[in-house]
């Protein structure tokens, strides 16, 4: 373990983590991301308060979270990792968009877009580096109440 590979499996996380929505691999991929239980905090964009939960658990909101998008894409970039240890912080840019049905954008825009930062927690594991805390902050959004409708 290096410096320089510990940082490189800290990046392929967010890979990971973006592949979790888009490609919608709600059984595989959550593992190799998050550590069990982790802490989620979307406040800043869904107005749920930082909770820690099990893995297991998350799966399910996950399921019921972006099974109504037709589709969603996750561009995560301008990482910057600081390590100390077996504890990092990862910091880095995000452009999620997310595409809901015809009918539910009701002939208006049907993208909902996020831009904004990750900066997340992580603990390297016995299976690997993993993502103890994931913490959204947007810059700026388009058409947020599709949120609301693709529920």
């Amino acid at each position: 373990m290096t410096l320089e590979s510990d940082r490189a499996e800290i990046i392929e996380l967010f890979g990971r983590y973006a592949d979790i929505a888009d490609t919608k691999d709600f059984d595989r991929l959550p593992g190799l991301v998050h550590a069990d239980p982790f802490t989620v905090d979307f406040e800043a964009v869904a107005g749920i308060p930082p909770t820690e939960t099990r893995l297991d658990d998350y799966v399910q909101i996950l399921r019921g979270t972006f099974d109504p998008f037709v589709a969603t894409h996750h561009a995560i970039t301008g990482h910057v990792i600081d390590i100390d240890g077996d504890r990092a912080r990862a910091h880095a840019h995000v452009r999620a968009e997310h595409w809901v049905p015809d009918e539910v954008a009701d002939g208006g825009s049907n993208r909902w877009l996020v831009v904004g930062f990750y900066d997340n927690d992580v603990v390297r594991t016995d299976r690997g580096w993993r993502f103890s805390k994931v913490k959204l902050t947007p810059a700026y959004q388009e058409n947020a109440h599709l949120l609301a409708r693709a529920a």
